[in-house]
């Protein structure tokens, strides 16, 4: 087939969707499909370009045999709502009159956010004829009202009806968890036309694993003090700002709280630990690829928080990477929430509802027992194993197939 996957977010960005989008197409070009990526230039979790794409309009590049096809679109400096729709109306638009001057395709597959991109996406269908799948990492309308970033109001109003013809016209509509497939079903998607594609995850081999020590070494951290560490962006969604309250209440215990990452919080969050002088917390910026793993052999617990009321709408995918570590999950979040569902039923790890501070600060005390973390960290990576690429791929790639020849 020749395949469209149509994004935002693609490699070499490391975090967010853009490693899920970037295994997507490199395991259906591996499969014999013709695929081609419609995307932008880099620019996420930083918010910002880089040099070397500085003044393009433009490009088209192979990576490990698929087609990237970039074009320029409007980054903020500071985030704010009407400048988020500048930045994803300016992609909206040069994607898409980038797309109509490509080849025919037999189907694409139409990554959401940005939630715009389904009306174009139906519209290339009209003009082209080439049936779109819609994927679903975000449930923006919900979110973003449960975020408080968006008042009821026509303009809301406006953004349901743009999702409602975005999943009307898709031949399937797929999201990365159960809670937004329930969703979706009483958005009023017929159930057939829904499909589970949840977030994979590499499961590698032992050579995968660095040895421990080294990151505890470069930030002279004991082998006595347990680490817990969040990795990923550092949004208003994540509600990091309880981890520097519980290091505050934790001063003086062998604890030593890690944030490592970027996004539209960074500099809020630098300058708290500085005012509030947090010894315990360590506040590192994105590592490469062996210092990622090097950091997450050396954790002792992984930290992943959520704020009240969004829970719902989106699955953290740092969840399966502590699990491919072996590492219990201490986890910030709405007992309804799919984040909570998972750690309860896999048994990994702890759930603190959010704003509870005295019970997260417990629960770390509670988790630093090495009987405890191995324990959780087994039957995680036991879980996971569901998650593996290969499997939910194979699944995905059958689902794009009765798209293109529908059994009768």
């Amino acid at each position: 087939m020749k395949i469209l996957v149509w994004g935002i977010n693609y490699s070499p960005e490391v975090s967010g969707i853009a490693p899920f989008n970037t295994a997507l197409c490199e395991y259906l070009a591996g499969r014999g499909h013709k695929v081609t990526m419609l995307t932008t230039f880099p620019y996420y979790p930083q918010w910002k370009s880089r040099p070397e794409d500085a003044g393009k309009l433009a490009e088209t590049e192979t990576i490990n045999g698929v087609e990237v096809a970039r074009v320029w679109h409007y980054i903020p400096r500071k985030l704010s709502t009407l400048r988020r729709i500048v930045h994803e109306a300016t992609f909206l638009v040069l994607s898409f009159l980038r797309v109509l001057q490509m080849e025919k395709f037999d189907l694409a597959v139409v990554v959401s956010p940005p939630l715009g991109l389904g009306f174009f996406a139906w519209l290339f269908s009209r003009i082209r004829g080439t049936p779109y799948v819609f994927h679903v990492q975000d449930l923006q309308p919900d979110a973003a009202v449960s975020l408080g970033m968006l008042k009821p109001s026509r303009f809301t109003q406006a953004l349901y009806k743009l999702e409602a013809l975005a999943y009307a016209k898709a031949a399937r509509v797929s999201g990365i968890c159960r809670g937004m497939t329930r969703a979706f079903e009483s958005k009023g998607v017929p159930p057939k036309k829904i499909v589970f594609f949840p977030n994979g995850v590499v499961v590698p081999g032992p050579s995968y694993f660095p040895a421990p020590g080294a990151f505890r070494a470069r930030h002279n951290i004991g082998p006595h003090i347990c680490v817990a560490t969040y990795s990923g962006n550092l949004g208003s969604k994540q509600g990091l700002d309880i981890l520097l309250d519980v290091a505050e209440k934790l001063t003086g215990e062998p604890i030593k709280i890690v944030i490592c990452g970027d996004g539209g919080r960074r500099a809020a969050m630098e300058e708290l630990v500085s005012l509030r002088k947090l010894k315990n917390l360590l506040l590192l910026p994105l590592q490469d690829d062996l210092g990622y793993r090097e950091m997450q052999v050396d954790t002792s617990i992984s930290l992943i928080t959520q704020i009240v009321g969004t829970g719902q709408f989106f699955f953290p995918s740092k969840l399966l990477s502590a699990m491919v570590f072996r590492k219990p999950v201490l986890a910030v979040a709405d007992s309804n929430s799919e984040l909570a569902y998972a750690v309860t039923e896999s048994n990994c790890g702890r759930v603190v509802a959010p704003g509870d501070v005295d019970g997260l600060a417990a629960a770390l005390m509670e988790m630093r027992s090495p009987e405890k973390q191995l324990t959780m960290g087994q039957n995680g990576k036991k879980w996971v194993a569901q998650y593996a690429f290969d499997v939910v791929h194979a699944n995905f790639e059958q689902e794009l197939m009765k798209v293109v020849s529908p059994s009768p």
